[in-house]
């Protein structure tokens, strides 16, 4: 089953019919048993076809948060590593890829993030940048995962590696996230080979891709969520990136124009163009 927040409503995808509802989005989705609910839902609805799948929008609240975590995926640790080398930082990522407690991040509220077929953007005192492609959690306020979303962390590198401490701005700013198309829900956990894949174009042809399944992921799903709510409350639920890794080599950054795409099994692709 699968979730699309739009202009018009709700769209909700079952057997490749779809179901335009006008229930409100946030209220609906922080369900613990949203997968009953919405097969219920779709019971009473008439279906239609794919043209409803209009102006999507990001799948996000407008009283949710998006936090992220780091350092999940080895290769994420060696590219923080390497980027922060000069500044001395490297031994920062290195310890937190083994420490109990991982990382985990304030990422954006909803107006700095976008949805599928918008731009996002690269900071303009950054030299060094990239899209991070995760795989993004929809947790209800009593900390459940009720379903999986496509989320894009861009990130400016050369900020983060010059110091650690510039993590904020180099993560949070407008159009620094994007997420989409939609949130694919099942009561059942993701397959440990799920694949994340990562495709980058610029003028018509491709200039990166890369793949990697979320069985590479050092802790558990329900892991990151529980520090995430530590001592942190969520009313409306909220969404969580779970890291990446994808990382392009060094001699790689984003330019305008670039166009983004992201897939994961059983959610879709999400696209994005380089402002």
């Amino acid at each position: 089953m699968r979730l699309y927040k739009t202009k018009n409503g709700i769209i909700l995808e079952k057997n490749t019919q779809f179901y335009l509802s006008n229930v409100d989005w946030e209220s609906f989705i922080n369900d613990d048993d949203l997968l009953q609910k919405t097969e219920q839902l779709t019971s009473t609805l008439k279906p239609g076809d794919g043209s409803l799948l209009k102006e999507l929008l990001p799948p996000i609240g407008n009283n949710q948060e998006l936090w992220a975590c780091g350092v999940t995926y080895l290769r994420s640790k060696v590219g923080r590593q390497e980027e922060s080398k000069a500044s001395g930082g490297a031994d920062f990522y290195a310890k937190v890829y083994e420490a109990e407690r991982p990382e985990v991040f304030f990422k954006s509220t909803p107006h700095r993030i976008v949805g599928h077929n918008a731009f996002v953007r690269i900071r303009k005192d950054s030299t060094w940048d990239v899209p991070e492609p995760e795989l993004t959690l929809v947790v209800t306020s009593s900390g459940k995962i009720i379903g999986y979303t496509i989320g894009n962390d861009m990130s400016s590198r050369s900020i983060e590696g010059e110091n650690p401490l510039y993590l904020p701005q180099a993560k949070t700013y407008d159009e620094c996230a994007a997420l989409g198309p939609c949130i694919y829900i099942t009561d059942k956990p993701l397959d440990n080979n799920t694949t994340i894949a990562l495709e980058i174009n610029r003028d018509k042809k491709k200039v990166f891709e890369g793949s990697i399944a979320i069985n590479q992921i050092k802790r558990s799903l329900q892991e990151l969520v529980s520090f995430v709510y530590r001592e942190c409350s969520f009313p409306h639920g909220c969404l969580i990136m779970t890291g990446t890794g994808i990382v392009p080599a060094s001699d790689f950054t984003l330019k305008s124009g670039d166009v983004i795409k992201i897939s994961i099994d059983n959610i879709g692709t999400l696209i994005n163009t380089v402002r």
